[in-house]
């Protein structure tokens, strides 16, 4: 078993801002180092037979195919606006071009 000592512990723990009890710590090294031995167990595994591969799941498209609808007409669309300017709706202004 890959055992991480303290001061390693300490080290990662610092990396990314932890402050860390003495217990803390040992948990930690205990928990990590048993992670570690399980990516060295499964590194161990022989994949020489399996071809690369981005994914083991089959890929397809959960996207419809686009298809042209009937659409609204101008009026149609801006009939309930509550403010409209020609072909568009007309709204307030929200940013001041001064600035």
């Amino acid at each position: 078993m890959t055992r991480l000592s303290a001061d390693e512990v300490q080290h990662v723990a610092e990396l990314v801002k932890l402050k860390l009890t003495a217990a803390e710590i040992e948990l930690f090294a205990s928990q990590l180092s048993a992670i570690l031995d399980y990516a060295a167990q499964i590194q161990e595994v022989d994949t020489s037979q399996v071809p690369p591969t981005a994914t083991v799941l089959p890929l397809r498209s959960i996207m419809r195919d686009d298809v042209t609808e009937p659409r609204l007409s101008v009026d149609e669309a801006l009939a309930n606006a509550p403010n409209r300017q020609d072909s568009f709706f007309k709204v307030h202004a929200i940013l001041d071009g001064s600035q």
